[in-house]
């Protein structure tokens, strides 16, 4: 089968299979992502965070937990024997980065994965039923909407102890919220449709029409706020490491570097700056393809 032919075969009106007619839709999606070039950029920038962190330990130059010789590899500049310059402790900071990719990126896709099927069981489940159902869970997640993230983010963090696990629980604990709401507004619009009405005619019960057809039709949408809140996440993440709430030292996170290096930011500035910039970077790139995401997979939110 030529390009052209199978072109052709992915963007036909007629699909002779759902096979056909899942591989057309997702050639669409990806030929309107691709003419967004700033959605790009952003998927450009996470597949090098993927790929940073899996091949951290060929790309990093040196360990990132031992540190040199601190009599003459202290707080060194960036050079070409250490592109980021060397911290407190001599060790190499773009090492360190190149490692901190690995726990920025678990933190992302735990939280995802944790915090994504709460949200949409919450909404789905609210905006099906209704009544007191709804009304309990919606003043729940109020709840949790009234406190600020990271403020909530710090109080979980607090009762559970410090530590990298207990931030990712803190975290996806205060990150539901916003798609239980989505999910619920999304079910609403979806539970009195006519092919809802035949399904539940046909015998099936609230769970198997809630998970195998509003879930998936929601899902679209919570995909796109969950890209999007990744630069949040990210930044809690460095929030609870700033404060030494996160992951704790020796470990490479970015947060927790900025914190050791706010000591030296006049004389030193390379030791915070670096892992400020990784930051930034990331974050930016989540934010554009989530943008990206946005326009192709929600065209309600097209102007």
């Amino acid at each position: 089968m030529s390009a052209l032919s199978t072109r052709d075969w992915l963007l036909s009106d007629r699909p002779a299979s759902r096979r056909q007619a899942r591989l057309g839709q997702a050639y669409r999606t990806w030929s309107h992502l691709r003419a967004n070039k700033l959605a790009m950029v952003g998927l450009g920038i996470v597949v090098v965070l993927i790929l940073m962190a899996i091949f951290a330990n060929i790309i990093a130059p040196y360990d990132p937990i031992r540190g040199g010789d601190l009599r003459t590899e202290r707080l060194l500049p960036p050079s070409w024997a250490h592109l980021m310059g060397t911290d407190d402790q001599a060790r190499d900071i773009f090492s360190r980065i190149v490692h901190g990719s690995r726990l920025t990126l678990m933190v992302v896709a735990l939280v995802a994965v944790i915090a994504t099927p709460i949200g949409l069981a919450v909404g789905t489940t609210a905006g099906y039923f209704g009544g007191w159902v709804d009304t309990v869970l919606m003043r729940i997640t109020d709840i949790f909407l009234a406190f600020p993230r990271l403020i909530l983010a710090l109080a979980f963090v607090a009762a559970l102890g410090p530590g990298i696990e207990n931030a990712i629980i803190a975290i996806a604990i205060t990150s539901w919220p916003p798609y239980a709401r989505l999910a619920r507004a999304e079910t609403l619009t979806i539970r009195d449709a006519d092919y809802i009405a035949a399904i539940r005619l046909q015998g099936a019960g609230s769970t198997r029409i809630i998970w195998g057809h509003v879930v998936p039709l929601c899902l679209s949408s919570v995909i796109v706020r969950v890209t999007l809140d990744m630069a949040g996440i990210i930044l809690t993440a460095a929030g609870l490491g700033f404060l030494g709430l996160g992951a704790q030292p020796p470990q490479p996170e970015w947060g927790a570097m900025i914190a050791a290096g706010r000591r030296f930011m006049i004389d030193f500035w390379w030791v915070a700056t670096m892992p400020g910039i990784a930051i930034f970077v990331v974050s930016l790139g989540f934010n554009l393809l989530g943008d990206g995401l946005r326009d192709v997979l929600d065209p309600k939110g097209e102007t």
